[in-house]
């Protein structure tokens, strides 16, 4: 089991998770931004094709916030900004 971050480690590892997704989400159309993080809760911003999609929430709990959850240990969800 992975240690849990300091909260500037934190927020690096999940920067670095999203620049690692990226790419799939870039291929739908869309994009996803970093917005922030509060005691293990991301907020991110979906854009272009995303951002309307009816599937967003979806990909937001069963895509984004799966993988960061594995592999930046103390995140607790993931959560969509306009």
């Amino acid at each position: 089991m992975k240690k849990v971050k300091s909260k500037e480690s934190l927020e690096k590892s999940v920067k670095i998770e999203l620049n690692k997704i990226r790419p799939a989400i870039q291929a739908d159309g869309g994009d996803i931004e970093f917005v922030s993080m509060k005691s293990g809760v991301v907020k991110v911003r979906l854009k272009g094709a995303c951002a309307t999609c009816p599937l967003s929430e979806h990909t937001l709990k069963m895509f984004v916030e799966q993988r960061l959850k594995e592999e930046a240990r103390g995140i607790k969800k993931v959560e969509q900004v306009t």
